[in-house]
């Protein structure tokens, strides 16, 4: 008898176990679905973020003092491993990680006459096929990638088709029917923004062109001492005949790029210098991108995270989403969009994050449910080549990432954003201002930067990031203002049988407060205030909070 209810406790004690989340009142909240609309991306540059591995910090024999900032400072795959598995991204309610390409750079140096610069970006390749060095190794890539999958973070590869790194002492340039070295573009229209170098000595790859042509010379030298050049060709051959694409320049390139996908389960792109090619190449990456994740879906069943398709965000530079989806590139008008593209990075938000709120995320929501519908914007503030950020000086970190993280589309956190990185380094030239190495030093110390702490602001990233990952409808749903004074508004997202709704208040004053949910929550539902962690009943259409906070962050 004593055994047989032992038995029973113990299936009860297991079927509670595995039950839905239920609140206190017994409601029953379902799991958010992942939503590429919602995403909340992280963007780093892998050299600059953690250093995981000193012995791979110098390769090439790259060992020229170099300019402020202009060198490579050591980060790399293991050390984004190491933040991943200590849960960094997670606490961030980061779900998609986008790091600087990753193919190998050029092994020499440009810009001697004002102090060298070597590749530590990542935008200039030598070698689409190989992985840089100095970030680690194929088998560390694909530790990283098996890493954030675990934590259920997407990866978002970044991918250059325009140009090849610049030619130096140790770089030859490739063959004269892959690249041309000039004219430099000078943007006066279609022609000269695509067919053209971007800067001096930056080879640009003749994306136009379908006449079939030989592996580069420096890729044959290249793959035949490492060798491997029979394994390449063997692979080119099967591909090409498969694919039928005539033997043109940027379909090797395309065929290298989806590799990684096929191999390792890339989720997305992010699509380097787009405006700078022909768009009728990204709609052909896209399909072979496309095709390559379901093959490694296919390959890897307990591995796949969900049924979402492969993933693409364009940098169609000074794109803003009150564009729609005609983009005037050099008087030609173009639907990216329909290019291959499910997002484009979004240059406006900088100069709309001074605007009220309402007016910013009404502005937003319209768009996005109308014009842009079944599409989405990647929002950002900061990134690696804005030399016109918002808030530079770091005076308004709270305000930018309640702009940020709660506005409709998804968002990019720029490395550092969260912890107030310096923006402005004395004795930098250009974007190299803007990518000191993460300031890890100031979260242990909690370093104050024009008011607030390094950690203090970090954890005010961490309510909104958690807040956001949990409820799509933040920068999937529709939004509407709920009341003016105080400032409370509502967001409501439905895919399925799935329902997501919140309530979220700004600048509210402290204290005791009455939060109107009417209209979104009923009577007798119990809240979660994700910021202060209270949990509250719906009375009389409204819920009372009384904390030290000017924000609610308020769903089931």
């Amino acid at each position: 008898m004593m055994t047989r209810n032992l038995l029973i406790a113990i299936v009860l004690i297991l079927a509670a176990s595995c039950a839905p989340k239920k609140t206190e009142k017994s409601q029953v909240i379902p799991e958010a679905p992942f939503a590429w609309e919602n995403a909340n991306v992280y963007f780093l540059l892998t050299d600059r973020f953690n250093n995981g591995d000193v012995n791979n910090d110098i390769n090439f024999e790259r060992t020229k003092e170099t300019g402020l900032l202009r060198g490579f400072m050591g980060g790399d795959f293991k050390g984004i491993i190491e933040k991943i598995e200590e849960g960094y991204f997670t606490d961030l309610g980061v779900n998609a990680l986008w790091f600087s390409p990753i193919a190998e750079q050029i092994h020499g140096s440009v810009d001697e006459g004002t102090g060298s610069t070597y590749g530590y970006h990542g935008y200039w390749a030598c070698d689409w096929t190989s992985i840089e060095p100095n970030w680690g190794t194929e088998e560390e890539f694909a530790n990283l990638v098996e890493a954030a999958h675990s934590k259920g973070i997407r990866v978002v590869m970044d991918v250059v088709i325009n140009h090849t790194g610049p030619v130096t002492e140790k770089d030859p340039v490739y063959d004269a029917d892959w690249v041309r070295t000039t004219p430099q573009c000078t943007y006066d229209n279609y022609e000269s923004t695509v067919t053209c170098t971007l800067v001096e000595n930056l080879p640009d790859v003749k994306t136009e062109s379908d006449k079939e042509v030989d592996l580069p010379q420096v890729l044959i030298e290249k793959w035949t001492k490492e060798g491997r050049l029979e394994q390449e060709m063997e692979e080119l051959n099967a591909f090409f005949a498969q694919s039928g694409y005539p033997r043109a320049p940027r379909y090797y390139i395309m065929k290298w790029l989806t590799d990684f996908v096929r191999k390792y389960g890339i989720d997305g792109y992010r699509i380097d210098t787009a405006k700078h090619t022909e768009e009728s190449i990204w709609g052909d990456l896209y399909k072979e991108a496309v095709k390559a994740f379901a093959e490694w879906k296919t390959a890897n069943p307990d591995k796949v995270l969900d049924d979402n398709e492969f993933y693409s965000v364009g940098e169609v530079y000074n794109y803003g989403i009150s564009t729609g989806r005609m983009f005037d590139n050099g008087g030609v008008q173009v639907d990216y969009y329909s290019h291959g593209m499910d997002a484009l990075i979004n240059f406006e938000l900088k100069y709309d994050a001074d605007k009220s709120y309402d007016s910013i995320f009404t502005k937003y929501s319209n768009l996005l449910n109308n014009e842009l519908k079944g599409k989405s914007v990647l929002n950002y503030l900061t990134s690696h080549d804005d030399g016109q950020p918002y808030d530079q000086n770091r005076e308004k970190a709270i305000r930018a990432a309640n702009v940020l993280l709660l506005c409709p589309g998804a968002s990019q956190i720029y490395y550092g954003d969260e912890t107030n990185r310096n923006l402005v380094v004395e004795g930098t030239v250009g974007d190299a201002t803007l990518r000191s190495f993460m300031n890890w030093e100031s979260i242990r110390t909690n370093d104050v930067v024009n008011g607030i702490g390094a950690d203090d602001l970090l954890l005010h990233y961490k309510k909104l990031g958690q807040f956001r990952a949990k409820n799509p409808s933040v920068g999937a749903g529709v939004h509407a203002q709920i009341t003016a004074q105080p400032y409370v508004f509502k967001r409501e997202w439905t895919k399925g049988d799935y329902i997501n709704k919140v309530v979220v208040g700004l600048d509210l004053p402290k204290g005791k407060r009455e939060i109107s949910v009417a209209g979104v929550f009923e009577n007798g539902t119990v809240l979660t205030d994700a910021y202060s962690g209270q949990t509250v009943e719906v009375k009389n259409n409204k819920v009372v909070i009384e904390s030290e906070f000017d924000i609610v962050l308020l769903s089931l």
